[in-house]
């Protein structure tokens, strides 16, 4: 049984994860966490814009505020955002790793080492190599790691170093995640 999903994106991102969020169902049982790298001075488009697509609800992540299942947290711009060990969000403003702040890596650790094998994390389009150390990270804490496919991703950088980091379960094509997502989560039951 999973009990959370987290998600890097990178250059293409937006498309990308309005693709993937589009695709869950109102009642999907897991809490999601989002990194997607921004400039520093962003406002908070980014949510409305995914919540508009999203069946779920989706907001910007506040420090210290339940990580609940059934609801979208994004890193705001400028804080890397981490879950603590009693499943609380918290921002940090240390400085950036792997040149990005919010981090993909940053939030991967921190998840891992609070799920273990009930998480799920996945690793999208992309410039940097940001989100592979974290994806390998999980898999080695026995979660389950996906990867877009790097042939169909806006930037293949980013998945591909995830696949030749982590070496994920899956390997999907954009359309197939989401679908791909629900199929775990039924076959956790």
């Amino acid at each position: 049984m999973f009990d959370a999903l987290v998600i890097g994106a990178s250059a293409g991102g937006m498309k990308a994860l309005k693709t993937v969020l589009s695709g869950l169902p109102r009642d999907f049982p897991l809490a999601v966490a989002i990194v997607q790298h921004m400039a520093s001075h962003s406002d908070s488009y980014m949510a409305e814009y995914l919540a508009a697509c999203c069946p779920l609800p989706v907001k910007e992540a506040d420090d210290k505020e339940d990580f609940r299942k059934g609801a979208v947290y994004l890193a705001p711009a400028g804080y890397h955002l981490l879950i603590e060990p009693d499943r609380i969000l918290s921002l940090s403003v240390d400085p950036p790793v792997n040149f990005s702040c919010p981090s993909i890596d940053v939030l991967f650790d921190s998840a891992a080492g609070v799920y273990g094998s009930r998480l799920i994390g996945v690793v999208l389009t992309g410039a940097s190599a940001d989100g592979s150390a974290g994806l390998k990270r999980i898999k080695e804490r026995g979660g389950t790691a996906i990867v877009q496919d790097p042939a169909g991703a806006e930037v293949s950088f980013m998945p591909q170093s995830a696949i030749t980091a982590a070496a994920p379960e899956h390997i999907a094509a954009l359309d197939d995640i989401a679908p791909l997502l629900l199929k775990l989560c039924r076959q956790a039951l």
